[in-house]
Formats: C-alpha cells, structure tokens, sequence
C-alpha cells in the first residue's frame, strides 16, 4: 500500500477497449499524484502484469476477452494483498458487485463516473480503504436476500470477536461511515478507527468491503426484507 500524500500512486489500467484506456491514460498521466504502472487488454494480461510492475490499483474491465476481470481480480488478489482493485464497468448489475467483492475488489465504479470522482475513488483504495457507496451496499444486501446459505449463525467465523467490534461489524455491513458509526455508538472517530482495524486484523480482511462479506455470511447480519 503506498501512501498518495507523499508517492504518486501507481495505477494498472485494464480493459479490452483500447479507446478507453488511452483515454484514462491521459486523464491520470496529467492528474498530479498519480503514474501509470501499465496497460492490460484482457485479464491474463493484467494478471501477469500486475505480477511483473506491482501496481497500487488495477482499473479492472469486468467483460474481457481471455480470462474476465472477476477471475483476474482473483488472482491478482492471491498472489499480492497488497494490490488493490477497483472494478470499472458499464453494467450495473447484482452479480458483478457480489462477485468483484468477493474476488477481492475494494471498490466498484460504473464507466460513466465523472473523472474527478474516478480519481478520487482511486485515491481512497489506494489509502488502504473500501469504495462501499450506499447503492453498492444495497445491491450486496440485495444479494445475500436470496441466497438461502446466508441463514448461518452469528457466532459461525466471528471467535474472537467481543461485543462491541459486533455491533461495529453489524454497522459497517449496514454502510454506516467511520462519523457515522462514532456518533451512533457515541464513539470517538478514532476509536472507531481501532475497533475496525481489530476486526481487520481478526477477520484476516483485505478492507472495509470484505467485513460487510464476512457480517452477511456468518449471519450477523440478516438482510432486511423488503417492505409492500
């Protein structure tokens, strides 16, 4: 992980549109803060990329020729922890959000995001965070809703894990912010801070994105049904 107030992060673009890299190039080549590590056309590419320049994050295509940018993300993920993805796609749908996350993604972002937005989410996973917008929780919590497995007990993956890092778990996964959390558990900023970095350190999570994973599927959280 590298720290974006003192090294230019370093950004590996992946995607089968060559148009559109080109594009992203020059947008983050003429960004201060942030160099190009590289460019990939399929995810075999970017995989093998990655191992060879040890990008911050990977732009990562979802629908790509050769090996798709779920499975390359996966891969990615395994062999470097310390690569962070951000999912880049047009489509809009349950099954990529589920799927990027689960890969290890630590974010997901439509191709139509305005630059400097896109810039920013870039700065926020390279800092080591999650990119959990309100509507990407909703579409996860969407898909934990008809999956039947979800249905496990609370304490299933969650030994070592007191009291109050559960009900801190249980608000991350409801997309809760660090500010928000603090004042509805009358917290400091700061102490929330430490509880999340404990629960990532016992829950072996990459970041934020993977503790709203494990708060679904140990049951700690159910998804709420919707309304009539």
């Amino acid at each position: 992980m590298t720290d974006p107030s003192r090294d230019p992060v370093r950004v590996l673009l992946a995607d089968d549109q060559a148009l559109l890299r080109g594009s992203l190039r020059v947008l983050f080549e003429t960004s201060p803060g942030f160099a190009v590590a590289g460019e990939a056309g399929d995810g075999a590419e970017a995989v093998e990329l990655a191992a060879r320049t040890a990008p911050d994050v990977i732009l990562m295509d979802v629908r790509m020729p050769e090996m798709d940018g779920i499975e390359a993300t996966r891969r990615v993920c395994a062999a470097d922890p310390g690569v962070r993805v951000l999912i880049l796609t047009t489509f809009d749908l349950d099954a990529y959000v589920y799927a990027a996350l689960r890969a290890g993604a630590s974010g997901f972002l439509l191709k139509d995001t305005v630059p400097a937005d896109l810039l920013a989410a870039v700065r926020v996973v390279a800092a080591g965070e999650a990119l959990l917008a309100p509507t990407v929780t909703r579409r996860l919590i969407a898909e934990f809703a008809g999956r039947p497995e979800t249905a496990h007990s609370p304490s299933r993956g969650l030994d070592g894990v007191t009291g109050r890092e559960r009900e801190v778990l249980a608000l991350v996964a409801r997309g809760l912010s660090n500010t928000e959390l603090a004042e509805h558990l009358h917290l400091s900023v700061a102490t929330v801070k430490t509880h999340i970095g404990s629960l990532l350190a016992k829950l072996h999570a990459r970041d934020r994105a993977q503790l709203v994973m494990v708060a679904y599927e140990t049951g700690l959280v159910r998804p709420r049904t919707p309304g009539p």
